[in-house]
This record gives C-alpha cells, structure tokens and sequence, in this order.
C-alpha cells in the first residue's frame, strides 16, 4: 500500500476520516463497507470500462503540443479530458458511482456543482440509467455557468440555486449534504471531487486514476519512457489532480504540481489558495486544509473560475502538500486568463478557465529541450467562452 493513498480507517497521513452528523451515518458506514467489494467485482469492471470507452470516449489522447514546446522550450504533453464526453473529466467519476448506486439499489441521485461540469456529467448518467435528478449549483454560479444549467435541465435534472453565503460551491454542497441527511434511504450523493467523509476522497480518485493510468502508458509509447519530468494540475477540491497523480505517486522523481487558485492575488483577500492561507479544520465531512477565521469560520474563496473557488482541498491533497511529495503554486486570475488565451491561439484548443490555471504555471518553471512535462487538460473552454469575451473584450 502506498504511504501517499488511504489507510484502513479513512486517512491520509493526519487527513481524512468521517466527520459526519449521526443522521448521515448509515449512509456513509454502508459506503464504506461495500464500495470496494462492489467496484473490485468483475461485472462492475467489465460495464465500467465499456461506458468509459464506448460512451465517455476513452481513452481520451495524449497531444504533444508543438507550438506550446516550442515556446517553452520543452516537450509538453496534454492528456485531453476536455475530449471526454461532456467536455471533462468529471465523467469519469461519475459513471462508477452511478453504477455503485444502481447495486446499492438507490432510486434518486443528488449532486454538488460550481463550474457546472460535474453537474452535467452527473445529469447525463442519470439519463443514461432512468434515475431522478438533483443538482445543487451556487447562485452565482448558475449565473455565470448558464450553458451548462441548460444542458443539466434538458437532461432531466433538476437544478436548485444554493443562496446562503458566496452562494457558489462551497454552498451548494453544503445544500446537497442537507438534503441527503433528509433522504439518507433512497439518494445517494454522487460528490464531484476529492472531498468529504471517507470513502469519497478515495472512491472518486480511484474512479479518476483511469487519467493517468492511459498516462503512461501513452507517453511510453511517444517517448520510450512512461515517466515524465513534471506533471502539472489544476486544484480547487482536486479531483483532475487526484487522477493525474493517482499513479505517479511512489514515482518520486516525477514532479507533482497542483496549481490552485489565487484569484487578484494571494494576499488580496480574494483568492483560493488554500496550501498558501489554510489551516487544519474540518470541511464537508473531512479532516484537511481550509481558509478559515481564527476562530474556524470558513473565509469565502474566490476565483474567476467556478471550479476553483473552493475553500479547502481533499484530504490527499492535503498530504501530498505536507509530506512534500506534491508541490502547490497558485496563479492569479489574470495568469490564467493570459494562458488560456494562449493555448488557444498557439494550438488551437479553448481550454476551461480552472485548466488554464495548470498551463500557466509553465511560465514559471525552470525546464530545458529534453524535459517532459504532462499537463491535464481537465475541461474544455466552452463554458467560458462568455468569461473569456468579457475578459478580453471579444
């Protein structure tokens, strides 16, 4: 077992566990005991792989952007989940719960999402497989992220405003928690990322590790070698990451590079940074990093991306950046914007807003013609075409 994925009782190093109300119990001991005897199950596997090739469209490609090394100066590769069904990668995670809460035999299924994107993926598999549809999305949020909300609508889904504080993910899941403690027998609450009381934090980067396990397999066969010098991220709960990450984790020379949000600034007082402002506390069910008060209020993050502005990271992530294993760097809105733009432009790929805060890292790092660097493309631009217009004045 690695010393970086979950032990026994839920943790990671000093991260994780089930910090949960007595209503919530059921559900999550019910989790925790079967969900690795369902997923390890052949006919599990065996339907799960063919949803990911045959709907999702995996394996997704490993594009060796030329023009993008070429400025760099260095080999870079994009693993392309904005080629996924649903423009990300968060369908990954939510075909295997989906399937999990078909054999847990769950009627209605309920959802946490800021970007969108997790939203829609959960809408479209609850519309493959005939199951009602809750979605819980940030006012704000569904301001900003209408294209999606029409996709989750057409879908079936329904889609309730979360209005209580940023009103954007951070409450929205808080909503979505509520209601599962007030339907704890037939719903089962599909979380979009690395997040909540364990087994979550485990169950989807499991469910996520396909990213990088197609990774080295792709990038032997491109450059003879399956590790590559860096491997860079976007984080908000951290649910890409996870899953780029899954299986270079006990490959210590592999660089691990999560890039979250620091919004006007890390000090601005409007950011997401949360390894830069965070402290130990409890969040959504879990022990890990979260920007809060000294008294323990949670302090309202900020990005310009709504998958990024999330006060806290997954419990792993949280080891990861403790133990050194991962290292976490933020870029401020602007960068990313300046980064996405120039994907665009250099190979022809909109990427989302939360993914240009990974390829704007590379102006950072120090690197040369021979190193090998993978980038995940977690999402596609699509949602942000209207961000990026008002941004740049298009």
């Amino acid at each position: 077992m690695s010393k970086y994925q979950v032990n026994q009782k839920g943790y990671y190093g000093p991260f994780g566990g089930a910090y949960i109300p007595e209503m919530l119990y059921p559900n999550v001991e019910e989790l925790q005991k079967k969900y690795l005897s369902i997923i390890q199950e052949d006919n599990f596997q065996k339907e799960f792989n063919e949803l990911l090739r045959d709907y999702v469209g995996r394996p997704s490609p490993l594009y060796y952007a030329k023009r993008l090394s070429k400025k760099y100066n260095a080999n870079i590769f994009l693993k392309r989940e904005d080629l996924n069904h649903t423009g990300a990668h968060k369908i990954n995670n939510t075909i295997g719960q989906i399937l999990l809460a078909e054999r847990l035999g769950k009627k209605r299924i309920i959802a946490e999402t800021g970007a969108g994107q997790h939203g829609v993926a959960t809408a479209t598999v609850c519309a493959l497989k005939g199951l009602e549809c809750v979605v819980y999305m940030g006012e704000i949020d569904i301001r900003r992220q209408a294209p999606n909300v029409a996709r989750m609508k057409m879908m079936g889904a329904k889609v309730v405003a979360a209005q209580s504080g940023s009103k954007t993910l951070k409450d929205a899941t808080n909503e979505a928690l509520r209601d599962w403690i007030n339907n704890p027998v037939d719903t089962h609450y599909i979380i979009g990322s690395v997040v909540g009381p364990h087994p979550y934090p485990d169950l989807v980067a499991t469910f996520q590790s396909i990213i990088s396990e197609e990774t080295k397999k792709q990038l032997f066969e491109k450059t003879g070698n399956s590790l590559p010098d860096y491997v860079l991220a976007c984080v908000g709960g951290g649910s890409n990451a996870a899953g780029m990450f899954y299986h270079f984790l006990d490959d210590e020379e592999v660089q691990l590079i999560a890039v979250e949000a620091a919004g006007h600034g890390v000090n601005s007082g409007e950011s997401a940074a949360t390894t830069a402002l965070g402290n130990e506390g409890i969040l959504h069910g879990s022990r890990s990093l979260l920007m809060q008060t000294k008294d323990g209020q949670v302090i309202e993050p900020y990005s310009i991306s709504a998958g990024l502005d999330y006060p806290g990271i997954g419990p792993q992530h949280a080891w990861l950046f403790k133990s050194g294993r991962g290292k976490y760097v933020s870029v401020t809105d602007d960068e990313a914007m300046r980064a996405g733009l120039q994907l665009t432009q250099l190979e022809g790929i909109i990427p989302a807003i939360e993914s240009s805060h990974a390829l704007a890292h590379l102006e950072k790092m120090q690197v040369d013609k021979n190193t090998n660097i993978v980038v995940c493309l977690s999402g596609r631009g699509d949602k942000d075409l209207d961000n990026y217009m008002k941004y740049f004045g298009f």
